[in-house]
């Protein structure tokens, strides 16, 4: 059974117990990521959440790791395009462990000058190490040529000369004017006892004010532009990402654009998997994909395929999106895809950190946990002309944003294109 409450400075706890399990999965979440950055600030997210482990008053960075590994747990956080999360699992028992070490370091943390450069050194080689892997690197490059315009198009992990720039205040600064209690939610999931969660929170975080509505710009839709981007290096495989936009997380529309999604390129059984890769051998890694946040969403298609053979990967995969268009999805593609989607929701609630995680996403997108029935059931709901339309929506235009990372394609292709040799661009998760 989910459980809610919400305190009376505005941060809300949720938590279900499950309690044929012997573990917890906590986490404290904060909606607050890369789209709320001003360009001087690009990355003060993610390094906020990386300096967060590096010591308090009561604990050092060393006693942080201990403490945790001590008692069989696991600690980590990561930083989003919308949120930040700092999570933890472990045995049920070792709950109020848990939850103090969390909170105190949320709360607590020294945010020591000399500790923060050795960070930033650190985050500096995560950006070379992104930089090196082409298939990462081509995402939030296809974002920041779609949206080129709007926060969304952002990276999480900044650039060289932000995430240099930041000093300690910097960090203090942003938080105790952006991690509001409305911004805070704490999720459980478990072998828990409710009331003693929200007792432990009521008495670190109770003391906490603030609104979001005193530092938060309105949301505003991004606005597509078609265009392609590309980084040349000289490595083996174009990575490319082509795509449209799609749909926000407060659209009823994504749930059709998922069973859309999964025909095309979600599954191994997908048309896309089974024209490029199996019937054609064009390609190992194809495959598509959306993403919504709250203020939109776009659908890409993601290949990684030689020099030679990418600009008939690219007619392949422009095709299907007239096919689908044109033709539709059958009833069979559609039964199958709703049997995917039962099966992954299904077994992701097998996980505690996966039902932790969708609670504490829901509270901030939604302001209330969704209930399994129902997202089963506008899953159950979506008809043939449903995705009918989706597919217009996505492909009537025939315009299309394009990002790829490799050899340089002919001319005809991207070489008229936005030339991103120092992208900003990182993968939507920012993990510690």
């Amino acid at each position: 059974m989910i459980q809610r409450e919400v305190l009376p400075n505005g941060i809300r706890i949720v938590t279900e117990n499950i309690t044929y399990v012997q573990s917890v999965a906590l986490g404290i979440w904060v909606g607050v990521g890369a789209r709320d950055e001003a360009d001087n600030l690009r990355g003060v997210s993610h390094v906020i959440e990386h300096m967060l482990f590096k010591g308090t008053p009561s604990r050092s960075a060393q006693e942080i790791a201990d403490q945790i590994d001590s008692v069989g747990g696991d600690i980590n956080a990561f930083t989003s395009k919308e949120n930040t999360c700092y999570h933890v699992r472990i045995l049920s028992e070792h709950v109020p462990l848990a939850l103090d070490i969390l909170t105190d370091i949320f709360l607590n943390s020294i945010v020591d000058p000399e500790e923060l450069g050795r960070e930033q050194n650190v985050i500096l080689e995560e950006i070379k190490r992104r930089d090196d892997e082409p298939d990462d690197l081509v995402h939030d490059l296809f974002a920041e040529t779609l949206w080129p315009k709007h926060v969304l198009g952002k990276s999480v992990i900044g650039t060289p000369e932000t995430v240099s720039s930041f000093k300690s205040k910097d960090l203090k600064d942003y938080m105790a004017t952006r991690y509001t209690p409305d911004t805070i939610v704490v999720s459980a999931a478990g072998n828990l006892n409710h009331d003693e969660i929200v007792a432990m929170v009521t008495e670190r975080f109770g003391h906490l004010t603030g609104k979001k509505s005193d530092w938060r710009e309105p949301d505003t839709d991004p606005k597509f532009e078609a265009g392609t981007s590309y980084i040349e290096k000289s490595i083996e495989q174009v990575n490319l990402v082509l795509g449209a936009p799609g749909f926000s997380q407060l659209s009823e529309d994504k749930y059709k654009l998922s069973i859309l999604d999964n025909i095309l390129g979600g599954s191994m059984s997908s048309r896309l998997f089974q024209e490029i890769r199996e019937k054609r051998g064009l390609a190992y890694s194809i495959g598509s994909y959306s993403q919504s946040y709250r203020e939109g969403g776009y659908f890409g298609v993601y290949s990684g395929t030689s020099a030679a053979t990418a600009e008939q990967v690219i007619d392949l995969v422009k095709a299907e999106f007239v096919n689908v268009r044109k033709n539709n999805i059958t009833e069979k593609e559609l039964d199958r895809a709703k049997n995917q989607f039962r099966g992954g929701v299904v077994m992701s609630q097998e996980s505690m950190n996966s039902r932790m995680m969708r609670m504490g996403r829901n509270e901030l997108v939604y302001d209330r946990v969704l209930p399994i029935e129902e997202v089963m059931g506008k899953i159950t709901a979506v008809t043939c002309e449903d995705v009918a339309q989706v597919a217009e929506h996505l492909f009537g235009r025939d315009a299309y944003a394009m990002a790829t990372v490799g050899p340089r394609l002919k001319a005809s292709r991207n070489g008229t294109g936005k030339k991103a040799e120092k992208s900003g661009a990182k993968s939507e998760k920012a993990a510690k």
